[in-house]
C-alpha cells in the first residue's frame, strides 16, 4: 500500500510540474519482462490463434458450401415450380376452352329444345282451340237451332188454330202414305 502512494505522490508531483519522461532504465522501467511476456503470449496464442482462425475458417466454408447446396436446390424447386405452374396454366386454359364449348353446346341444346317444346306446346294449342271452336260452334248451333224451334213452335201456336194444326197433320200423313 506504502509504494502505492509512493508511485501516485510520485506521478501527482511530476504531473504538476509537467516533468514526465521516459525511464531509460530497463531492469526499472521492467521493459525486459514485458517483452518476454509478450513474445511467450505471441509463441503460444498464435498457434490456438491460428488453430482456432483454422476451424472458423473450416466452418465459415462448410456454411457457405453448405449455403452454395441450398441456393442449388431452392433453384431447382423454383425451375421445377414453374414447369410446374406452365403446366398448371396450360391445363387452365385447356378447361377454360372445353368450359366454353361445352358451355356453347349446352345452350344450343337447351335452345333447341325450348323451340321443340314451344312448337310441340302451340301445336297442342292450336289443336285445343280447334276442339274448343268446334265445341263451341256445335254448342251455338245448338242454341240456335233450339231457339228457332222455340220461336217457331211460339209462332205456330199462336197463328194456327186447332182446325189448321189439324189439316197440316192430315196433308203430311198423306203425303206420307204416297
Amino acid at each position: 500500500m506504502e509504494i502505492l502512494s509512493q508511485t501516485l505522490n510520485t506521478f501527482s508531483s511530476q504531473i504538476a510540474e509537467f516533468s514526465v519522461g521516459l525511464n531509460t532504465d530497463i531492469f526499472e522501467a521492467n521493459v525486459v519482462n514485458l517483452l518476454l511476456l509478450v513474445s511467450g503470449v505471441f509463441y503460444l496464442g498464435s498457434s490456438a490463434l491460428t488453430a482456432s482462425l483454422e476451424e472458423r475458417q473450416q466452418k465459415i466454408l462448410g456454411a457457405i458450401q453448405e449455403s452454395e447446396e441450398r441456393l442449388q436446390q431452392a433453384v431447382t424447386r423454383l425451375t421445377d415450380s414453374e414447369k410446374q405452374l406452365a403446366q398448371t396454366q396450360l391445363v387452365i386454359e385447356s378447361l377454360k376452352t372445353d368450359a366454353i364449348s361445352t358451355a356453347a353446346q349446352v345452350k344450343s341444346g337447351i335452345l333447341t329444345e325450348g323451340k321443340k317444346e314451344i312448337e310441340r306446346l302451340s301445336s297442342m294449342a292450336k289443336a285445343q282451340i280447334s276442339t274448343i271452336e268446334v265445341k263451341i260452334r256445335k254448342q251455338i248451333s245448338d242454341y240456335v237451332v233450339t231457339l228457332a224451334l222455340q220461336r217457331v213452335t211460339l209462332q205456330l201456336e199462336g197463328k194456327l188454330g186447332s182446325n189448321l194444326q189439324q189439316q197440316i197433320i192430315d196433308r203430311n200423313i198423306s203425303k206420307l202414305e204416297d
